[in-house]
């Protein structure tokens, strides 16, 4: 049974926003007192948060798809549409939020981080707000827009200040279990240990954590055994302990083979840009399992090796609990040490000063595409797309009132300049997109003037025929009875019939 991921995929979908409401106020003495439709309330955001009482991805590997609620209708009477509050969603400290593309969006190294993942859709005016001198009761609203949708994954990078790394059944678990408060679980055979566990250690003021990192073989870094999968969890330590095993009975083991394999594979490990690679970093070496009188010996014989290169050797058992002591303080040492030097930098850095982007940004292109059916063009823009997203095409006003603002803006300039006409196919959006066919706006005394409610006359087909027409009609019918009596008088004439008396 899975007891600890540290990598997910999840779907997050954010709310939508309520629909505006379209109401006319009533009263006594008063039928139609002035519009009072109030606008929808937002959708919920998707919110990341660091948790420090959460430890595990486990959650969201279950169940990946996530999604916060829609905000309340606008209803009359001036009454708005409830916010829908955000959805909180706790991952563990050291969770890396990446895209679909692999690139990184935030690192939540900081607990009480928070990072909206998916924005919540916004809420539709109602026709309160869409009143104007001269659309005085509007009968249409803004519909509410969908919220964002994101696939993001999740990748947890354990955040200890020392990285215990190693062969398989080298002792590493043994060693946190008896420097700390933790409780591994512990067994005589490999891969034991099946994910990081994290211990506080205590040297006389200092104080620590330490990880417990699972085995590494040959080939860890191109994804042999676990190492692959676990390796991220040594980037953010500051110090790596090199626990080697003095007691193995495998042919062809020993301390030295074993600490060259393992600096390979460190070696190998690419860490992100901007972090000190894994070697660079303060190394000290635990020789385990002195207990043992044969592995005792082979400590003492390697040990004038591994400090000729420069490590700080300590000889330790995690069952007799010998040297392990004198190893915390160098530990608590070398953690300290980073420390004051994480401390200068960040003394030293720029301050950072988040600009988001506008929400009513008015930027807009038109591009124009060919295609079988003849030119298209497309329109492209936040605000654009925003308004025909809102926009009810059931409501010939509504339909109108889009017009009126793609027109305000220049829509209608810019197509003119991209060689647009009468009749052209418009796309507002990007792939499939909404469809007119464009009819350039006339500027006339006929425009301006107002239907009915949820009318336009613009948008609506008006089938009326007009008086020219009528007495254009009825003098073709009189013509027709004309010319037929003048045709059964000749015939008369002619003898080919003749009236009864």
């Amino acid at each position: 049974m899975v007891t600890f991921v540290d990598q997910v995929q999840v779907h997050l979908q954010a709310g939508r926003g309520g629909n505006g409401c379209v109401s006319i106020r009533r009263e006594k003495f008063k039928p139609l007192a002035g519009p009072d439709g109030g606008a929808g309330g937002n959708g919920g955001d998707v919110v990341l948060i660091a948790d420090p009482q959460v430890t595990t991805l486990l959650e969201y590997h279950r169940r990946p798809h996530l999604t916060a609620e829609n905000g309340g209708y606008g209803a009359g009477d001036y009454r708005a549409g409830t916010p829908a509050p955000g959805r909180l969603i706790p991952v563990p400290i050291g969770t890396v939020v990446k895209d679909e593309a692999g690139e990184t969006l935030i690192d939540l190294t900081e607990a009480g981080t928070r990072f909206v993942a998916a924005k919540g859709g916004l809420g539709g005016l109602g026709n309160l707000a869409l009143a104007s001198t001269k659309r005085k009761a509007p009968g249409f609203a803004l519909l509410g827009t969908e919220g964002t949708t994101a696939s993001l994954t999740l990748e947890l990078k354990t955040i200890a200040d020392v990285a215990f790394v190693g062969y398989p059944s080298a002792g590493k678990s043994s060693l946190i279990a008896a420097m700390s408060a933790a409780k591994p679980k512990i067994a005589d055979y490999p891969f034991t240990t099946l994910h990081p566990n994290l211990g506080v250690v205590q040297a006389a003021e200092h104080r620590f954590t330490v990880a417990d990192v699972p085995g590494l073989i040959e080939g860890a870094s191109e994804g042999k055994g676990l190492g692959l999968d676990f390796l991220r969890h040594v980037e953010r330590c500051s110090a790596l302990l090199h626990v080697l095993d003095c007691a193995t009975l495998e042919p062809g083991r020993d301390p030295i083979s074993d600490l060259d394999v393992i600096l390979e594979e460190l070696r190998a490990y690419p860490v992100p840009e901007g972090q000190t690679p894994l070697l660079d970093r303060p190394q000290v070496i635990a020789l385990n399992k002195i207990d043992v009188p044969e592995a005792r010996e082979l400590a003492e014989f390697v040990r004038p090796e591994l400090e000729s290169r420069g490590y700080r050797v300590f000889e330790i058992s995690t069952v007799s609990h010998e040297g392990l002591r004198s190893l915390g303080f160098a530990l608590a040492e070398l953690v300290e040490e980073a420390r004051a030097v994480q401390l200068a930098e960040a003394d030293v850095q720029p301050r950072i000063v988040l600009k988001p982007k506008a929400v009513n940004d008015g930027g807009y292109r038109v591009v124009t595409e060919g295609g079988s059916y003849g030119t298209l063009y497309r329109i492209l823009g936040a605000k654009p797309e925003r308004w025909v997203e809102q926009t009810d095409f059931t409501n010939d006003e509504a339909v109108g009132y889009l017009a009126d603002r793609l027109q305000k803006i220049g829509i209608e300039d810019a197509l003119v300049k991209a060689g647009a006409v009468a009749g052209s196919t418009v796309v507002i959006g990007p792939g499939s997109g909404v469809v007119f066919d464009w009819e350039p706006t006339v500027t006339s005394a006929a425009e301006v003037q107002m239907g009915s409610r949820g009318t336009d006359v613009r948008v609506e087909q008006n089938d009326r025929r007009t008086n020219k027409e009528r007495r254009v009609t009825y003098t073709e019918r009189m013509d027709a009875k004309a010319e037929a009596r003048a045709e059964l008088e000749r015939e008369r004439k002619a003898g080919m019939w003749k009236e009864e008396s």
